[in-house]
């Protein structure tokens, strides 16, 4: 078990936003966190990652229990975070957004410059412009890379393809089934059910900031009811 949550409850305020969420992600797989939008999936992420800290429960990571560490803490231990909003350096170029980054990693699974652009052809064309000039789904892309630089054993995506031309959806599910293949652990939140269930071997769905299914994805494409129920399809 690489990544675990038990019963997080936690807060914006007075505002209770998540009820004992309790996850369990194995080594090697990408796992999907699904739900409606404001069900709870982002808050979910932040409190892993100490941004939103849990006011209850605990989560381990490798077996180490992280909630109450800082966030830097928690991303030097080995995990990384893409938030949605495509937080980038628009004034750097490419190769300075990927440069400034980089962490040494373990042998030939390090992640280094010459592999980023190995798996991202479009970043490697565009080193020399500045963030702020990449399209949308460049900027995603190069904000996934970025935090591959940090080389994370377990990388959180939160809603990697909202609002992306479907072309550059594919684009990115291919991607997803790389940077797994290369080792790394992917908790993903997203409300693209036919998205998540190309990239993924494990789906939650989220409503309410409550956990309303656990199950594999041939499970949930099964399952007509829980998917109208919760996602609306």
């Amino acid at each position: 078990m690489i990544l675990q949550t038990e019963a997080l409850n936690t807060y914006y305020g007075a505002s209770h936003i998540l009820f004992d969420v309790s996850l369990q992600i194995e080594s090697g797989q990408v796992v999907v966190l699904l739900g409606r939008n404001g069900a709870g999936k982002t808050t979910t992420l932040r409190s892993i990652m100490g941004l939103t800290p849990p006011r209850t429960g605990k989560i381990f990571y490798k077996g180490r229990r992280i909630d109450g560490l800082p966030s830097y803490r928690i991303a030097r231990l080995g995990l990384g975070f893409v938030p949605e909003d495509r937080v980038i350096f628009p004034d750097l170029t490419v190769r300075e957004n990927l440069e400034i980054a980089q962490k040494a990693g373990a042998g030939e699974a390090s992640w280094t410059l010459e592999k980023i652009f190995g798996f991202f052809p479009v970043l490697e064309k565009f080193q020399n412009r500045s963030g702020g000039t990449l399209s949308g789904g460049e900027q995603q892309i190069l904000t996934i890379a970025r935090t591959l630089m940090g080389n994370p054993e377990c990388l959180l995506l939160d809603e990697p393809v909202e609002g992306l031309a479907p072309l550059i959806v594919r684009m990115l599910g291919e991607m997803i089934h790389q940077i797994r293949d290369h080792g790394v652990t992917l908790l993903v939140s997203e409300q693209n059910v036919k998205f998540s269930l190309k990239i993924a071997q494990k789906v939650y769905i989220i409503d309410k900031g409550t956990i309303r299914y656990e199950g594999t994805v041939e499970d949930l494409k099964g399952n007509e009811e829980i998917k109208k129920k919760y996602l609306a399809v």
